[in-house]
């Protein structure tokens, strides 16, 4: 078990060095935060299996990352329909 926590933390950390070095682009962020949430995920299923828990907040947890990576997705489409690109830097909220 103690593996798979090793292995759950590097994950998590190389997502957030990606989402830390990477943050020009927002396709890459958005991939980069939907890796930290898999870790995430990975985490909770070690933790709730070690307690021998039910996984029904796994479930919940799986859906709201999906609406999460939906959301983001479609934010992405609009940036690129309406600037060309995904730059984050040619992006004004201040139209």
């Amino acid at each position: 078990m103690l593996m798979y926590l090793g292995l759950s933390m590097v994950l998590s950390l190389s997502g957030m060095l990606v989402f830390g070095l990477k943050r020009k682009h927002l396709l890459i962020m958005l991939l980069s935060l939907e890796f930290i949430i898999i870790s995430l995920y990975l985490n909770m299923f070690i933790y709730l299996s070690q307690i021998s828990y039910d996984y029904f907040f796994l479930m919940f947890f799986l859906t709201m990352s999906v609406c999460e990576g939906s959301l983001g997705l479609a934010m992405l489409v609009l940036m690129i329909r309406t600037h060309g690109n995904d730059y984050i830097l040619s992006f004004s909220s201040l139209w």
